[in-house]
């Protein structure tokens, strides 16, 4: 049976219409919220990460690739990836038998960060344990913090559980640093600056450049779309005691942003940490730009950033850094300062494992 409206109530029923309309106008403005999803599963990581298997079957990438195709968690896969990298003495840039600092100490650095809970951890400085990657996801895990250091870091891996050994080092890498710590005694050497040094020991060949700020950064996505992200490293080789890079910053050294990608670093820290480059790359994959561009940004920004004492002649800086990129489409890029040492990076796919030419914004190759 029908009624009548009385004037109150038909202007209450209009006012109520009007605001649904106007609220079915404004969802429709707002784009609706999808979930991403990637082309296709992918891991790509530093080239170190295609270059050392501890006598397994697989390289770093190759094995995060398996356990991302067969459904784990892509955190827990790089993971298990990078570890291989940390407990292989033959490299030295990273985990056990990474080049120690100036006192013969072996100090270890990570973060990794997790895309679909938007969490991460880091540990700066570690001693004793072989896999600071694996610290820095228990402080992600088990904590209200994001980055533990030395000592404090120490602590927390022996509660965690973690087997905390007295020295880290080789004797590869213990006798790398007594010829580094002869050459820089002043008593007997004193026109050898610590410098000087590490780059006598590279023309000699007894250290690789890219060893001097080695570090393993990788990346990965799966068919969901969900993207995850870790660096690990010693940090520069034969550095001041305490000394932390941008590996274990959140935003320098690593940094993921589930819904837009992920990107790493490695080369010389401080030049990162001055722009937070990783997290400036994923800002620019937002706006639109591919992995490639976006690390050029960055590259350009630390190129024109760099001070006088670190620069060339030419005024371009004398020292290198390389990114690596990927946006939830499972697109990847590995872009490098310089290009003259014809860098390269590491992906696996569902074709296998490879190491790739990255990109360069400058040609030739620093001095340092």
């Amino acid at each position: 049976m029908s009624r009548r409206l009385s004037r109150r109530q038909f202007v209450k029923a209009g006012a109520a219409a009007g605001v649904a309309a106007a609220a079915r106008r404004t969802l429709a403005q707002v784009p609706a919220v999808v979930a991403p999803k990637a082309a296709r599963p992918v891991v790509i990581s530093s080239k170190n990460g295609n270059e050392f298997k501890n006598g397994g079957p697989h390289t770093a990438v190759q094995e995060a690739y398996v356990r991302i195709a067969r459904g784990e968690d892509v955190l827990d896969a790089i993971l298990a990836g990078v570890n291989i990298v940390e407990l292989d003495p033959l490299d030295d840039s990273v985990g056990y038998g990474g080049l120690p600092n100036a006192e013969g100490v072996v100090q270890l650095d990570s973060c990794v960060m997790h895309g679909p809970t938007r969490r991460a951890g880091g540990v700066g400085a570690l001693e004793g344990v072989r896999t600071p990657s694996l610290v820095a996801r228990a402080v992600m895990a088990s904590t209200d913090h994001h980055l533990l250091v030395g000592a404090g870091a120490q602590w927390f891996a022996r509660a965690m559980g973690f087997t905390i050994e007295p020295d880290l080092n080789t004797e590869h890498s213990r006798k790398l640093w007594l010829d580094w710590k002869r050459r820089t005694d002043p008593e007997h050497y004193p026109a050898l600056s610590q410098k000087a040094a590490r780059d006598a020991m590279i023309a000699e060949g007894l250290l690789r450049a890219d060893r001097v700020y080695g570090t393993i950064h990788m990346n990965g996505v799966n068919a969901k779309g969900e993207m995850c992200g870790a660096t690990t490293t010693s940090g520069l080789a034969f550095k001041i005691p305490g000394r932390l890079g941008d590996s274990p910053i959140l935003g320098a050294g690593n940094y993921v942003d589930g819904e837009v990608g992920a990107c790493g670093s490695t080369g010389r820290g401080e030049a990162n940490l001055y722009g937070l480059s990783s997290f400036f790359v994923v800002e620019q994959m937002r706006q639109g730009r591919s992995p490639k561009d976006a690390i050029v940004e960055a590259l350009k920004r630390i190129r024109a950033n760099t001070v006088k004492r670190l620069q060339k002649p030419d005024g371009n800086p004398n020292f290198d850094v390389k990114f690596y990129a990927m946006n939830v489409k499972g697109e990847h890029a590995g872009v490098a300062m310089f290009g003259g040492s014809e860098p390269k990076y590491a992906v696996c796919d569902e074709n296998g494992p490879k190491t790739v030419a990255m990109d360069a914004l400058i040609s030739g190759k620093p001095d340092a």
